[in-house]
């Protein structure tokens, strides 16, 4: 096979249920499967999975260019694209540590408070929050 002199790149979407968040091509997208983290280069097996809380890398040029933290949601990746579908999404950078302690209080408060069918909603809202804070303490982002 004649090499063309060009590294081949992963065509990378993220989408919300409002915006398309994220389109690009990439040397490599690491996503947050509920199995585990899992990474995305040109040539991927066909692949569906659902996501946890946490951090979507985009690699360009062996370093990570831009992190992305999303709410759960789903991914596929083929052997030319990785697309994310997820719930929510915000640039890690954005994301004070502050923030993610605040809002992580107010689940650990919701969940205390919840009763019945509202109770599912504030466990997922809490391991949310706990990925987020996780998150901002592993990245060490700015606010705290």
């Amino acid at each position: 096979m004649a090499d063309s002199g060009e590294a081949k790149k992963i065509a990378f979407d993220l989408v919300t249920p409002t915006e398309l968040a994220v389109s690009e091509d990439a040397d490599m997208v690491v996503v947050p499967g509920t199995e585990g983290d899992f990474g995305v280069l040109p040539g991927h097996t066909p692949f569906l999975t659902t996501l946890r809380a946490g951090i979507v890398d985009v690699h360009q040029a062996g370093v990570v260019d831009q992190s992305l933290f999303v709410e759960g949601g789903f991914a596929e990746a083929t052997p030319e694209r990785c697309t994310v579908l997820a719930d929510q999404v915000r640039l890690l950078s954005d994301i004070s540590a502050d923030d993610a302690r605040q809002r992580l209080a107010q689940a650990e408060e919701s969940l205390g408070a919840a009763k019945g069918e509202d109770r599912a909603a504030a466990e997922i809202e809490l391991r949310t929050a706990e990925a987020m804070m996780k998150a901002v303490e592993m990245r060490g982002t700015p606010g705290g």
